[in-house]
């Protein structure tokens, strides 16, 4: 660790951090401090003995008490001196931080590219008119090329809504794992001494100097030296790579090191460094200072991560490697990962994709390479057809002063292609799995499951197998006495202590007292009528309840007996599944007093004590009889059992206490105690739902098996005459490994299936089962399996699982870190909400693609096709960028909050070789894109006939919106609209509709994209507000009238053509009459709403044309059109067709695009002064 941690490198950093003098007065510096917990073992113990004398001395010079603690008056001016415990988080991204990653997405680079070029050429005039040919169709008249500019400053504004869209999900997504990881700091608490009191402590604030109590399991928050340890063993792999447990000692090896694990033991700690100075602290400040690849790879392993949302294949993904490296507030207790561990990790494959992420990167990849190949196609057809068409079947010469223009079109085949491109890739996909996840992960919190890593929770949804712990899961861990084996007597009930030998009741309540951890307490009731307050240990609680049950109180035998004065402690571990405490007596002779499994106790004991409190002789065929008469009935009504006994040592010779073998030998019973744990009253029914769903629970316990079997029946585990197996640890094993000892998956494969309890486990057992069950290969489907834990042990079980759940209350450190999901309130039934939540993760995003697929496979049907044969999609890039807008951003949003339903519960789990799409979503996106295809269709191509309109096909470059596209549009937005609500169902349900009003989010959704689309298809005269900009932009002059005459000979000439004939001859003629009596009826007004009639050609020489005679000879009607729409602004804008702005005229099919005249007022400025609602003009339209 020294060559990590160079002082010079901080010294240099640390600023007025290290200062070398004793600031506030105390009596050693920062950077002494730091020194010293840079020494192991020996060399540590030297220094404390040269430089402050021994431990008392140190903790002198730190003003602080070995026994009592500090007194908490001078915290502030410690956390100057020494610093606070947490690491500072680097700053989180800028919201345009985030914009410009979203900016960096492929396809939108491309698109802002395009429209750029199409902007540029928009403003591009070419020199001749006529000689450019069809390709200038229409980028003659001013105001067209005007308007030209629009798809290009529209297709770059909808790019701008799709990055602030995205960077605001970023900004959001990253503000609630900031949330999430300060509210699992929260949770962690530690104890310390202050003023002689216990107190818990968030870790946050501890301070240098806090003497802190370790225990079993815990997770060391700052680093320290140990004052007093009892068989304290410390697991410092995440420092030294060194999987052995290392043994700790006060005269031996006394440093203790933050982010290190304590496996075995119990002790109390001086607090030496905090935070930034802290063994952790350095490592992670050397980290912040290198490579930003190291963070990402760092975080990746996975703190309170965001899981790195490998959910998010695409384009978000590179944001949250980032997202997620930023949201550690680093506090020193979350981080014992070292560089060392980093390299031993690197090796270690990361747990295998989740079931969706995996689904769903491969479904992206096919849908993004057919995208691509209909884009190519599309551009490719559109190119070739315009080019052999103006250059091979029109012979026309390629003029240099007319590239631009070709150059425009083939910008607008290109737009066309890459929005096709757009539509068919659904990145709405990456943001629905988001939203999906963060809303669940959201709700999950109230339902006590605190998401650690993001596709956990969807994961779950998957899970075919759970292994529950049986202690504090499925039973509600608040221990109780309900009856003893004492003095050869068995007791159903707690006895009278006047039944008992004072002699017997002294050894008992002595050996409950003194031989178990002191952090175990019970506390008075906080609230009147409550129960108890059980601290610490349950079981030992339990134990301790008994002694109050008894009369008498372990507290004053505690102080008599303080924790230091305990001359050795054998801790509980697995191995042992006992403890032992070794204690001094006044004469020199040692007491050991020992507690444990009834069975593993009892077989250690060659003595017992009879009704008189004195020791007789226990054999073997004793120890039969009671375990049949005492211990079996104890434990088939479910009640753990545990024995308590005590063995005399003399003072001459000292036993060797280190040969544990013989001294946890040759004990005397003293009683065996039945606890009760009872069972949840929740939890038979969670495990009903479970087993309905698909989903098998077996229950893993250290517990005796009639115990355990006992529960199993209670929960609803097992039912009686089922065929089951419940065995124990070492039956387990003789049937998994052959005769070397090797697991062998054949026979596991025959275990498994059948297995429901497994008791006796060791935490081995636990990760064998596990890995046993995830490697099988008996069905078709890889099972998916989900696990609980609380201890230290339980982490490799937790880590192999595919799902960790840890218990937030009684769950150790040790094992929250290696979690998935910490439950909050330690309850089973919280894991089936788990499952519910994981469900329907799973059904919003099949929903999400049922709706997302039918949209793309009938958009890009449409525009390549459309783009084939009439050149030019139906669909615009704007609209389908806002269609793109709506159907992903939105529609993502509205269908990944849907609430799961108990329905979730009522069917298997998918598993993981299930396609993504079932065969009932392709029923329904093939009907539905079918549907939407046939009506789309029919509108493009007989549209006009229908509804008596114009057409929109085969319109020029620039050519301003149709009335008859607006309909396509609006109708294929609409389509999509109700597709939505129908998308809200996957499996054949009959009614969509049920449950909408459930979810707010859809339906604000759905009814603001609808109104958002009724605004956006007004025609802009129905806008009142615009009618004042209207006037401002009416004074661009009219071009001259030959000219114009000319141009429409020559564009359309074969649309003039198909016009000919006595329908329009008739129309024609009756629109000159209503003209006329236009004219007649409102020439005066019509001088008031225009600025003055003689800036403009009159009416007057308007009504005298020459042109306006009448003749037979020449279709003249196409003319006559131009003439008024020429000579007249204001009439011009009366008869405009585009959009529906004249919805009510009878002769609306002989209209300008008809007669080839491309109107020069753009969608934005047509409402002209007389058109306004206000206007003469508007009360004739509206007679007409």
């Amino acid at each position: 660790m020294g060559d990590l941690t160079n002082s010079d490198y901080y010294a240099k950093n640390q600023g007025n951090d290290v200062s070398s003098n004793h600031e506030g007065g105390f009596g050693v510096s920062v950077m002494e401090l730091r020194d010293l917990m840079e020494l192991r073992g020996s060399e540590a113990v030297v220094k404390i003995q040269e430089e402050y004398g021994d431990m008392d001395g140190l903790c002198q010079r730190l003003r602080t008490s070995p026994t009592e603690g500090l007194t908490g008056d001078d915290l502030d001016k410690r956390k100057e001196v020494y610093g606070e415990n947490l690491i500072p988080p680097k700053k989180p991204k800028t919201f345009l931080q985030l914009v410009w990653e979203a900016l960096q997405d492929v396809t939108l680079i491309i698109l802002e590219v395009a429209a750029l070029i199409s902007l540029g050429l928009s403003f591009y005039q070419p020199p001749g008119g006529d000689t450019c040919g069809t390709a200038a169709a229409g980028a003659e008249d001013e105001g067209e090329a005007e308007a030209g500019w629009i798809e290009g400053a529209a297709i770059l504004l909808s790019v701008v809504c799709v990055v602030l869209v995205t960077a605001f999900n970023d900004w959001s997504k990253e503000k609630q794992f900031r949330g999430l990881q300060s509210r699992i700091e929260q949770e962690q608490k530690f104890q310390v001494v202050r003023g002689a009191q216990v107190i818990q402590l968030p870790v946050a604030d501890i301070v240098v100097g806090d003497i802190a109590q370790i225990k079993y399991g815990d997770l060391l928050p700052a680093d320290g030296v140990l004052i007093q340890g009892n068989d304290l063993k410390i697991d410092e792999s995440s420092l030294t790579g060194e999987s052995d447990h290392v043994k700790k000692d006060a005269d031996k090896d006394p440093m203790l090191l933050s982010g290190t694990h304590v496996m075995e033991g119990s002790g109390r700690m001086l607090v030496t460094a905090v935070g930034v100075n802290s063994q952790t602290g350095i490592i992670f400040t050397l980290l912040g200072a290198g490579e930003p690849v190291e963070e990402e790879k760092k975080k990746e392993k996975g703190k309170i991560q965001d899981g790195n949302m490998e959910n998010n294949q695409t384009k978000v993904k590179k944001q949250d490697g980032a997202a997620a490296m930023e949201m550690q507030p680093l506090k020193s207790a979350e981080g014992g990962e070292m560089e060392e561990k980093e390299k031993k990790k690197a090796n270690v494959s990361k747990k295998e994709k989740s079931v969706l992420q995996g689904k769903l990167t491969k479904l992206a990849v096919q849908i993004g390479k057919a995208g691509l190949v209909m884009s190519a196609i599309t551009v490719i057809i559109l190119v070739l057809y315009f080019a052999v068409d103006n250059f091979v079947l029109q012979k026309r010469p390629w003029l240099t002063e007319c590239t631009p223009i070709y150059v425009q079109y083939f910008v607008k085949f290109f737009i066309i292609g890459v929005t096709v491109l757009v539509v068919a890739v659904p990145e709405g996909l990456p943001l629905a799995v988001t939203i999906s996840l963060a809303y669940s992960v959201k709700k999950m919190m109230k339902d006590n499951n605190l998401v650690r890593h993001l596709d956990a929770c969807e994961t779950m949804g998957n899970a075919t197998a759970i292994c529950s712990d049986k202690t504090g899961t499925l039973t509600t861990n608040r221990m109780t006495a309900v009856a003893c084996y004492v003095g050869d007597v068995h007791y159903k009930e707690i006895p009278d202590p006047g039944a008992l030998t004072a002699k017997s009741l002294d050894i008992l309540v002595n050996a409950i007292s003194l031989n178990s951890a002191y952090t175990t307490k019970i506390l008075p009731a906080t609230k009147e009528g409550g129960l108890p307050m059980q601290v610490g240990n349950k079981t030992e609680c339990g134990l301790l309840g008994l002694v109050l049950d008894l009369k008498r109180d372990y507290q004053p035998i505690r102080n008599q007996i303080p924790e230091e004065k305990l001359y050795k402690v054998y801790t509980f571990n697995s191995a042992r599944k006992s403890m032992s405490t070794v204690i001094k007596l006044s004469d020199g002779s040692f007491r050991m007093y020992s507690k444990g499994a009834s069975e593993i106790v009892l077989k250690k004991c060659t003595k017992i004590l009879n009704q008189e409190g004195e020791p007789r002789v226990f054999r073997p065929r004793d120890k039969d009889e009671m375990v049949k008469k005492v211990i079996e009935p104890m434990a088939c009504d479910g009640l753990r059992t545990i024995c308590v006994a005590y063995r005399d040592f003399p003072a001459d010779p000292e036993p060797l206490w280190d040969n544990e073998n013989d001294i946890l030998n040759e004990l005397t019973a003293v009683c065996v105690v039945g606890i009760e744990d009872p069972v949840r009253p929740e939890v038979p029914d969670a495990i009903i739902r479970c087993q309905r769903a698909g989903i098998t629970v077996r229950m893993v316990t250290g517990d005796n098996i009639n115990t355990a079997r006992a529960i199993a029946i209670k929960c609803g585990i097992i039912h009686p005459g089922e065929d089951f197996l419940c065995i124990d640890g070492k039956e387990f094993n003789r049937r998994i490994r052959n005769e070397k000892g090797e697991v062998e998956q054949e026979r596991m494969d025959k275990v498994w299936p059948k297995l429901r309890v497994l008791a006796r486990s060791s935490p081995t057992d636990k990760h064998t089962l596990v890995k046993g069950i995830i490697d099988s290969c008996l069905t078709d489907q890889r099972q998916v399996v989900a696990v609980t834990g609380d201890g230290t042990n339980d982490g490799p079980a937790l880590k192999k699982a595919d799902v960790g759940f840890a218990m937030g209350i009684a769950g150790t450190d040790v094992a929250k870190e290696a979690s998935d999901i910490i439950l909050t309130d330690d309850n089973f039934s919280s894991i089936v909400k788990a499952v519910m939540w994981g469900r329907n993760v799973y059904d919003s995003i099949s929903k999400f693609l049922q709706f997302q697929l039918t949209v793309n496979v009938v958009a890009v049907i449409v525009a390549f096709t459309g783009a084939c044969i009439t050149q030019d999609s139906p669909l615009k890039a704007v609209q389908m960028l806002w269609v793109n807008l709506i159907m992903d951003t939105f529609a993502s949003l509205a269908l990944a909050t849907e609430p799961p339903t108990e329905a979730l519960l009522m069917r298997k789990p998918y598993g993981r070789n299930k396609p993504l799409i079932s065969s009932t979503m392709t029923k329904n996106i093939l009907g539905h894109g079918i549907y939407q295809l046939v009506i789309i269709f029919s509108l493009l191509f007989v549209g006009e006939q229908i509804f008596d309109i114009d057409s929109g096909r085969h319109a020029p470059l620039h050519s301003p919106p149709s009335e008859h596209y607006t309909i396509i549009f609006n109708t294929f937005v609409l389509m999509q609209l109700f597709n939505e609500i129908n998308a809200r169902k996957i499996h054949g349900e009959r009614n969509v509709f049920d449950g909408i009003f459930r979810n707010p989010i859809f339906c604000s959704i759905v009814f603001g994209t609808f109104a958002i689309q009724v605004i956006a298809t007004i025609p802009n005269c129905k806008l009142r507000f615009l009618r004042g900009a209207g006037q401002l932009t009416k004074k661009n002059e009219m071009p001259g009238d030959e000219d114009m005459n000319e141009d429409n000979e020559e564009i359309d000439h074969a649309e003039r053509e198909l016009r000919r004939g006595q329908v329009l001859w008739f129309r024609g003629l009756n629109r000159i009459q209503t003209q006329i009596r236009v004219v007649n009826a409102f020439r005066s007004s019509l001088y008031e709403g225009l600025e003055k009639p003689d800036s403009r050609p009159s009416i007057h020489n308007f009504m005298t044309h020459p042109e306006f005679r009448i003749e037979d000879s020449t279709p003249h009607i196409p003319l006559i059109d131009d003439t008024d729409l020429e000579e007249d602004p204001s009439l011009r804008n009366t008869h405009q067709p585009q959009t529906g702005s004249q919805p009510q005229s009878p002769n609306k099919n002989n209209n300008a695009v008809d007669s080839g005249i491309n109107l020069t007022i753009d969608t934005t400025s047509k409402s002209a002064a007389s058109s306004g609602p206000a206007s003469p003009l508007h009360s004739l339209e509206t007679s007409l």
